[in-house]
Parts: C-alpha cells; sequence; structure tokens
C-alpha cells in the first residue's frame, strides 16, 4: 500500500496534470471550442467576450491548468525547441558557455534541450538520433570529434546547425569560436618574452579543431624564435591528462622551465603534480593556461590565462542559429573571435 503525503491541497497537487480545456469548459458552462480560443490568445480575433474570457481565465488559475505543448506542437509544427550539445559539462568552459546560450535562447522565447556527449562521437551520434524525433527546430553543437558526416547530413536535409567553439573547416557550416592559433601565438610569445627557451605544451583531444589550432600556434611561435626545447604532450582535455602529463615531464632529467595548457581542466591536473612534486609556482616552474574562469583568480598563485570571449561567442552564435531558423540571411557566417592575454602572477621572468 502506497499512502500520499500532502503539505498543501492535495487534490489540487494530483489533479493539476489532469486539467484539460473539457474541464475548463465543464466548470464555467462554455463551450471547449470558446475555451480553446480564449486560451491561445484568439479571443479577439473571434469576437468572444470580456465576462467569458474572465471567466476561463479564472477557471483555468484555479484548477491549474498548463497548456498542452505536445499537441499545439503537432497542430503547428513548431516546438520553440532547440537543442544544445556539448563535449563535457564537467569542463567549466562548456558549462559556462551552455549557461550564457542557455540565456540567449530564452530571450527568443524558446527552450533548449541540453545534452552532453562526454567526448565520445558514439554518443553524440545517438543523441543527435534522438533529437531528431523530437521535433527540434535547431541544432547548436561543439562537435567531439572529426567525424563530420551526421552533422552535414542533418544540416543538408534544412536543420539549422551552428557549431561554436569546435567547428569543421571544410564544411560550409555556420560557426563562431576563438581564433586559437592567436591565442596559443600570444602565451607562447609572453613565455619567450619572459626568457623561457624550454617550454612544454600538454594538449587536449588532438582531433579537435581548436587543439590542432592551438598547437600549430605553439609549435610555429617557438620554431620562429629558434627555439628547439620544446614538447607537445597529451590527449585529452581532462585533469588526469593534466595530472600524469606533468607528473612525467617534471621527472625528466632536465625539465622544462615553463607548461602551457590548452584548457584549465589540463592546468588543474597540472597543478595538482607540481604541487605533490613539491615543486613552485612561478619560483620553480611557470605555468600559463587556455579558458579563464574566476577560480584562477582565488589560486594561491593565480593564473595568467588565454580568455576566451564566452559571451560573445554565445551571442553570435544564437543571433545565426534564430537567423537559419526565421530563413533570413546573415553574413559572415563564419567567424573567429580574438583572444585576450590575461597576465597574472604564474609565470616568472628568469633573468630576475
Amino acid at each position: 500500500m502506497i499512502y500520499y503525503i500532502c503539505t498543501n491541497d492535495c487534490t489540487d497537487a494530483m489533479t493539476t496534470q489532469k486539467v484539460n480545456i473539457t474541464d475548463i469548459a465543464q466548470k464555467t458552462g462554455l463551450s471547449t471550442t470558446t475555451v480553446s480560443r480564449v486560451l491561445s490568445g484568439k479571443a479577439k480575433q473571434y469576437r468572444i467576450g470580456k465576462k467569458s474570457q474572465q471567466k476561463v481565465e479564472e477557471a483555468a488559475k484555479e484548477m491549474h491548468y498548463v497548456p498542452n505543448h505536445f499537441a499545439a506542437n503537432l497542430r503547428t509544427g513548431k516546438s520553440n525547441t532547440v537543442a544544445l550539445i556539448l563535449p563535457s559539462l564537467s569542463n567549466p568552459f562548456f558549462a559556462s558557455i551552455a549557461s550564457e546560450i542557455n540565456a540567449e535562447i530564452r530571450r527568443f522565447g524558446y527552450i533548449a534541450i541540453i545534452s552532453d556527449s562526454d567526448e565520445n562521437p558514439d554518443i553524440e551520434k545517438m543523441e543527435l538520433e534522438q533529437l531528431r524525433g523530437r521535433n527540434i527546430e535547431g541544432l547548436v553543437i561543439a562537435p567531439c570529434g572529426d567525424q563530420a558526416e551526421y552533422i552535414k547530413s542533418l544540416n543538408d536535409r534544412g536543420m539549422p546547425v551552428i557549431c561554436f567553439d569546435r567547428y569543421f573547416e571544410d564544411l560550409d557550416i555556420p560557426y563562431v569560436s576563438t581564433d586559437n592559433f592567436m591565442g596559443a601565438q600570444i602565451a607562447t610569445q609572453h613565455l619567450i618574452d619572459k626568457g623561457h627557451e624550454s617550454i612544454a605544451c600538454i594538449q587536449g583531444v588532438r582531433s579537435s579543431t581548436p587543439n590542432r589550432l592551438r598547437v600549430k600556434g605553439f609549435v610555429e611561435t617557438m620554431e620562429n624564435a629558434g627555439l628547439k626545447k620544446h614538447s607537445v604532450v597529451g590527449d585529452d582535455f581532462t585533469v588526469q591528462n593534466g595530472y600524469l602529463e606533468t607528473k612525467l615531464l617534471l621527472r625528466q632529467s632536465k625539465r622544462p622551465t615553463a607548461i602551457l595548457t590548452l584548457s584549465n581542466t589540463i592546468a588543474l591536473g597540472c597543478m595538482k603534480a607540481i604541487k605533490e612534486e613539491g615543486i613552485r609556482i612561478p619560483e620553480d616552474i611557470s605555468l600559463i593556461t587556455f579558458d579563464e574562469h574566476p577560480y584562477l583568480d582565488y589560486l594561491s598563485t593565480p593564473l595568467s590565462c588565454v580568455a576566451q570571449p564566452v559571451s560573445d561567442i554565445s551571442k553570435i552564435a544564437i543571433k545565426f542559429l534564430f537567423a537559419k531558423i526565421n530563413n533570413a540571411e546573415f553574413e559572415p557566417s563564419q567567424v573567429l573571435l580574438r583572444p585576450e592575454l590575461k597576465i597574472k602572477e604564474s609565470v616568472r621572468k628568469l633573468n630576475d
């Protein structure tokens, strides 16, 4: 036997999900057609009197009526719903941008179905297949892999698709991201200007466009400065990757004097390894990372970082999305935004 405990009016609480237009019609003595027209905002169009409108509105409020959006979707073909797929909500960067994008979507009167692919292309494909059956009107995605076929097929079939942060350079799919090549350039040059010559870079998912461009920016900047003592290690945007790769770097016969991590999650693992080895930042080793986050300022040594314009990325991505949903033309459709180097206390000048 199951007992229900209600702290308020139990009858009202248990019936809110079942109230429909017929129930309101019976309570008010009006026809279901009249009730439907009032609740759908068409009372003026059908010249329904003020008194009848008031009766319907009061009854709907009293009975806790909730509109059946699914039925409305079937009639109009619109769901006012878009999908947002991210590689990892445990990554502070993606959690932050998801919040910004969700807020932008709400401004257009839509809701978002948010999904996490866990950096797994197979999970991403499964999620995309399931979302197709939910009558979504658009897709905003940071693809986790380099397999573009399924996303391309959605775009080719007329689904409004916008990529952000990660994207496909060779496809005609709108995207907005940071200029990752430039970001790595300015971070690496900052270390070089501080006298560092032996610099290690801990990278993330190798196949992702941002990672490839960041590595390219790092390597080219080092080589242009005539520096050969550099290495690129790692293969994931995780704390564990940062921890393990830093452990290995610190046990080399001649460890690097500085490390560039390509995400703040990698930086967290890096800092844990450095602390365990009894090494100090920046006295013994310098550290700089991609992605700004408020916690970086509260560390014992605030981290210098390459800050991405999260708010601008979010606003532009959703502007692109609703332009596509509304069949409006927009240019340019592929945008890279300038990053900003924020210098704090984690990089030491070697000749000091």
